[in-house]
Formats: C-alpha cells, structure tokens, sequence
C-alpha cells in the first residue's frame, strides 16, 4: 500500500490526476484553498497502489507517492 500527500494549497483543481488513478482513490474535494480552488483528496478507504501517474500528470508538482 502506498501512501499518498497532496498539497491542498498548491493544487489548481485541474483534475487531472483525477482522470489517470487507476483505483479512482482521487476525488473532487469540497473545500476550496486560498486560491478559491476545490482540491483533490484521496479517498481513504481505499488501497493505493503507487503507481504515481497522479504525481506525474500534476502541473504543479503538487502530488508525492511513497511506497
């Protein structure tokens, strides 16, 4: 199992990481952060399987999986 961080800050609400999650662990959140943007979350039910296509599709480098 892999772990997964977002930085709810940098994140841009472009949705893309939302589009290659295997698992479909990563969800439209429904708080926005400083910038008026709804981040993702990871749903934390469940299993990651640390394939990172979330890490590389950000723009904004905004993802980090460990596993």
């Amino acid at each position: 199992m892999a772990k997964v961080i977002i930085n709810r800050e940098r994140c841009k609400g472009c949705f893309l990481c939302v589009s290659v999650c295997p698992k479909r662990l990563i969800k439209k959140g429904s708080k926005l952060n400083k910038r008026g943007s709804n981040f993702v979350e990871i749903d934390p039910a469940g299993v990651c399987v640390g394939c990172a296509r979330c890490a590389i599709i950000c723009p904004d480098c905004c993802i980090e999986v460990y596993k």
